[in-house]
């Protein structure tokens, strides 16, 4: 146990969300009790965490129109523009928007918040931009949406793990060391840090993963590797699979990907050949506007060959944000009521409205998603307010500089940051908030492990907590029409208090708290959801006996391939695929003031492969502008034999990148697709 003066906590990065100790000065150091990195480890973003606290560049005053002012000043300010707002437009003219950084209890308050004290449907959060598509496909297959249905450490004993998207080595390094043991399959249009360590790294052109998928997939069935025994117990669909895989013999999917087939044949009998095997996906194959089918097409590839709900197998998705997991199965997504229940489930609007003590008709129905919200701010019947907390889509949005225009476009624009990030500089009023280690609250990691993070040093003088600010806005505004005689629920800022009316309303849903207590947690290092009861002990893996389908059994979708949303032509000859790097964190507003991250990777950078850099007569170092049909960018160019001869890489962690991205949305998840668009790249002279 730590001592008296250590505090232990969780890192304020990514979903690995390892278990760290804070010390005096603010010394950080690995926790040795929390599985996730038990083996002592910490990526450079954790070590240098503590910076986060004492950052020069931190908020401590709110600011309206750029002016220091006072709190109460601030407050009434925005509760008396949101009343007239919503007096002259109707509520769903004003909006919020979250991000899967919150915490689980500030998850939860701001969906309750929004469908309560302000009465609008226009809710969604930046998550949507994150692992969206292998939710969708997660729910339709297996009838539950957990990133990882299994403890990050069953990885250990693989024999072998097909990677699809996911460059683990710079976007959560701790995680490398449960992938020592099985072969690694890479999937990824870059020879990656984590391609490198792989057995074999498939290398497709961008935007055909799905076509890769069912190539693997129709050689489990001419290869007869199909687990017929468990597909027959376990599994309904296959039949129109198998007609449906057809078409995509080897040799045609080579032609679309540019995988040769005798690398397909030596992964798909890999996978059929090992004792214990896992089919991974991330955002590499789910940023796309069609994610949704090639999350669904890899795990009918699992289910092909058996490995879903089996101990020691599975498929499983890498969830990139701090909560990215709890932070949809809590309200703030657009469809969604606190548990994971839908919004448009009478029964669940009965529950939920039960608890926040307001009729179930007072719920608004859904709203829009993340890009289609942002899309319609300042538009005549699009909202005309924003409130937005964790979130920076100046940088992380698609089509950003259109974003930002529509953010320009709005009567009011409300943030709460702990940095004045590219948005909040935007902002009519700024809020300072608390972070990480100045706050309790819990984060859901991507492992379904319900984890605490502890208080570790008091935040600075003049710093409240975004429970406080909405707290606060929820009194001003008060009652939400005149036939209400009292303003319920309550808004509590103890995060104690609040978990514990998020465990009452999400009780019977499918991401079902109830029974996990901060108690518990810190007992047992963490609680695995569902968890319906006290006594229950959580359920690490919860399809083991069944799917979470009304039969049990899970389902075999039939996909097929279709091209990216934009091909490249005579203009815009060139692939442009976007990602992270090991020193950043999303849109880098933390890691950017962190001086070790800066000298580590101090600006945005093109990567262009050898052939392409010559054809194009650019060398390294050179000034590079990169122009898609939405915008322009220009960065320092990388010369590498990593990318392929048809594309280029830009990291996401600077304003820059998403100008290029294209918003076209997965028709299911409405993920933006991100991952891949058609870009013109020059010599900047």
């Amino acid at each position: 146990m730590p001592g008296s003066d250590v505090t232990a906590t969780h890192c304020p990065y990514c979903a690995l969300q390892c278990g760290m100790e804070i010390g005096p000065e603010l010394v950080v150091s690995p926790r040795t009790d929390i599985p996730a990195n038990a083996s002592g480890a910490l990526c450079q973003k954790g070590w240098t965490a503590g910076e986060l606290l004492v950052n020069g560049a931190r908020l401590t005053t709110p600011l309206l129109h750029g002016e220091p002012v006072e709190w109460e000043v601030a407050l009434d300010h925005v509760a008396a523009r949101l009343a007239a707002i919503r007096a002259e437009h109707g509520p769903d003219a004003v909006a919020v928007f979250g991000g899967g950084g919150l915490t689980n209890e500030k998850a939860y308050q701001l969906g309750k918040f929004a469908r309560v004290a302000l009465g609008t449907s226009q809710i969604d959060y930046n998550g949507r931009f994150c692992m969206s598509s292998a939710a969708a496909a997660s729910i339709r297959a297996f009838g539950m949406d957990r990133g990882l249905p299994f403890p990050v450490t069953d990885l250990d004993d693989a024999d072998v793990v097909l990677l699809a998207g996911a460059n683990v080595a710079e976007t959560m390094p701790p995680l490398v060391r449960h992938l020592t043991g099985p072969r690694l399959i890479v999937v990824d249009p870059r020879r990656t840090q984590t391609a490198r360590l792989a057995w074999l790294h498939l290398q497709p052109t961008p935007g055909t993963d799905l076509a890769l998928a069912l190539g693997l997939a129709h050689l489990a069935v001419a290869e007869e590797l199909v687990d017929e025994a468990y597909v027959a117990a376990r599994t309904v669909g296959f039949d129109d699979v198998r007609t449906s895989l057809a078409s995509w013999w080897p040799e045609r999917v080579e032609r679309i990907t540019g995988v040769p087939v005798h690398q397909m044949r030596q992964a798909v009998r890999a996978l059929a050949a090992a004792r214990n095997a896992y089919v991974l996906t991330g955002r590499g194959a789910e940023q796309h506007a069609k994610g949704t089918d090639t999350v669904t097409a890899f795990i009918n590839l699992a289910l092909a060959l058996g490995l879903p709900g089996r101990m020691g197998s599975g498929y499983g998705c890498l969830t990139g944000q701090g909560n990215g997991q709890g932070g949809r199965e809590h309200g703030q997504k657009a469809d969604q009521l606190p548990g994971y229940r839908k919004i448009d489930d009478p029964a669940a609007r009965e529950h939920v409205a039960a608890v926040w003590g307001i009729p179930a008709a007072d719920i608004p129905g859904p709203g829009r998603s993340a890009y289609e919200l942002l899309d319609a701010l300042g538009t005549p019947d699009g909202p005309r307010a924003l409130l937005l907390f964790g979130s920076n889509p100046v940088v992380s949005a698609p089509a950003s500089e259109h974003v930002a225009a529509r953010l320009g476009a709005l009567d009011l624009l409300v943030t709460c940051d702990v940095v004045l990030s590219e948005t909040a500089a935007l902002a009519d009023v700024v809020f300072p908030v608390t972070q990480w280690a100045e706050e309790t609250g819990t984060m859901t990691n991507l492992e379904g492990r319900v984890l605490l993070r502890r208080r570790a040093v008091p935040p600075p003088a003049g710093v409240r907590s975004d429970l406080e600010v909405i707290a606060a806005l929820a009194r001003r505004l008060g009652p939400r029409s005149e036939s209400a005689t009292e303003f319920a629920p309550e808004f509590a800022t103890d995060p104690a208090e609040v978990f514990d009316e998020l465990r009452r309303a999400g009780a019977g849903g499918p991401a079902d708290y109830s029974g996990i207590t901060y108690e518990r947690i810190v007992a047992e290092t963490g609680v695995f959801w569902p968890c319906p009861a006290p006594g229950h002990p959580g359920t690490p893996r919860p399809f083991l006996d069944s799917f979470a389908t009304p039969d049990g059994r899970a389902r075999f979708v039939p996909v097929q391939h279709r091209p990216p949303a934009e091909e490249t032509d005579a203009d815009y000859p060139v692939h442009l695929s976007t990602g992270r790097v090991l020193a950043h964190y999303q849109s880098g507003a933390q890691t950017r003031r962190i001086a070790p991250l800066v000298r580590a990777a101090p600006e945005p950078y093109v990567e262009l492969h050898p052939d392409l850099a010559e054809r194009l007569g650019i060398a390294a170092g050179d000034m590079v502008r990169v122009t898609s049909r939405r915008g322009q960018s220009k960065a320092v160019a990388r010369i590498s034999d990593a990318i392929r001869r048809d594309t280029v890489f830009m990291p996401f962690h600077w304003e820059g990148a998403n100008r290029l991205t294209n918003p076209a949305l997965d028709p299911v998840s409405r993920m933006p697709e991100f991952k891949v668009c058609a870009v013109r790249v020059e010599r900047d002279s």
